[in-house]
């Protein structure tokens, strides 16, 4: 088979043993892909472009950061103005994690448009909210290691969170902080686990892409293809399409890295940490800011610990809330609507996170966060029984074809003679 495939002498002499070769060349174009996949489907690529990007980028970070509370700071500023090219890896450091945040927010979105979480593709949805759970862990102790104020008081807020957990909870704080205070064993336990972190979301993207691969892509007509005709290899035809939004996406990040780089951070961070001085307003990372206008809309801290992580282990059931035969919200009308009212939602709860716990904001709060769980819990249930679907296309060719025939047709063809 190696020599059939491979010219290459040493090609072949390492695929007839380890045929890694033969698995690159499947993928690349025995692969069958549905062919009516739109640029929705370009964010999984962009996802794994962004977790490279931040492997290699954090590893050079590393060889020049101290994890110690009375240097980290000024060793950041070190990288920042000593080191070779030090403040440019820094920023593409910082802006390619909200910007990993970004694309996995409209991944996760496109997923609950189009029913890519239904059967049989359930385990490859949950493992994707797997990487999003590990995403927010390692974003929340990257955020600490700069170890300015807010990295600090960031730290100090989300890790007394644990303490609410009855019986176990002041014991999880006390080993997360390894004393009783944040202090220097804490910047040590996640500047370590921060830097093992994304190994093991790489583990589990190969887990992922191994589960894609088991019943293939989803595709924005939601049935399953039905032939050769509803197929194309993935190379040259995906191939070329991911290179156009990988083109762009490096063009987005260049023109934060260089032009707005602290636009997506917080001015605060850029102060000493100081354990005498609380900072006015309290915030985290932009990215976390709907599951913290959940956590504050609720006056018990427990329940809106609770509340908080209940809005992504829904996520995890989502597969068995959502009943509906029908995969893609192209053929849903209401459920449609209903998407597009938790878009709205999920944005409301982003801006609400970022405002002071006062007033309305915090009334604005608990209404966001009610419809957010009734759309999962309530809603969507109700909707797989008596919402009323569009009749589905026989195959994915059928409306390419159909639309086709119709551009080719003559003019007037079809048309009732008026009477």
């Amino acid at each position: 088979m190696s020599a059939e495939k491979f010219q290459n002498p040493v090609v072949r002499w390492i695929d007839h043993r380890l045929p890694i070769f033969s698995m690159l060349d499947h993928e690349k174009y025995d692969y069958p892909v549905p062919k009516n996949l739109n640029y929705m489907w370009n964010f999984g690529v962009l996802a794994g472009l962004s977790l490279a990007i931040m492997i290699i980028t954090g590893i050079v970070l590393a060889m020049s950061y101290t994890a110690h509370v009375d240097y980290a700071f000024e060793a950041v500023e070190r990288i920042m103005r000593d080191v070779n090219h030090g403040w440019m890896i820094r920023y593409i450091h910082m802006n390619a994690a909200s910007f990993f945040f970004i694309v996995v927010y409209i991944h996760i979105f496109r997923g609950l448009y189009y029913g890519s979480y239904k059967a049989p593709r359930e385990l490859l949805w949950i493992l994707g909210v797997v990487i999003f759970l590990l995403m927010m862990a390692t974003a929340f102790m990257g955020y600490v290691l700069p170890w300015g104020q807010m990295s600090f008081w960031g730290a100090t807020v989300i890790t007394n969170l644990f303490s609410a957990i009855p019986v176990v909870g002041d014991s999880i704080v006390t080993l997360l902080w390894g004393g009783f205070s944040v202090d220097n064993p804490t910047l040590n336990r996640f500047f370590s686990l921060h830097y093992l972190m994304p190994f093991v979301i790489a583990g589990v993207v190969v887990l992922h892409i191994i589960a894609l691969h088991r019943f293939g892509s989803n595709n924005p007509i939601g049935i399953d293809a039905s032939g050769p005709q509803d197929t194309i290899s993935f190379h040259p035809y995906y191939t070329m399409k991911d290179m156009v939004g990988i083109a762009v996406f490096l063009l987005l990040l260049a023109i934060a890295v260089f032009f707005f780089p602290n636009a997506m951070g917080h001015p605060d961070n850029y102060i000493p940490a100081n354990p005498l001085q609380t900072p006015a307003h309290i915030v985290p990372e932009w990215y976390f800011l709907p599951f913290y206008a959940i956590l504050r809309a609720v006056p018990d801290k427990l329940g809106g610990v609770l509340l908080m992580f209940g809005a992504i282990a829904v996520l995890f059931v989502l597969p068995w809330l959502d009943r509906s035969p029908v995969r893609s919200a192209r053929f849903r009308p209401l459920f449609r609507i209903f998407f597009w009212l938790l878009l709205i939602d999920a944005v409301a709860l982003g801006y609400l996170g970022g405002k002071p716990a006062e007033g309305i904001y915090v009334v604005l709060s608990r209404i966001a966060t009610a419809w957010y769980f009734l759309h999962f819990l309530v809603i969507l249930p109700l909707l797989s029984v008596f919402e009323t679907t569009k009749p589905l296309p026989k195959s994915i060719s059928e409306p390419v074809l159909s639309r086709s025939k119709s551009a080719n047709a003559p003019l007037g063809a079809g048309l009732e003679p008026a009477e």
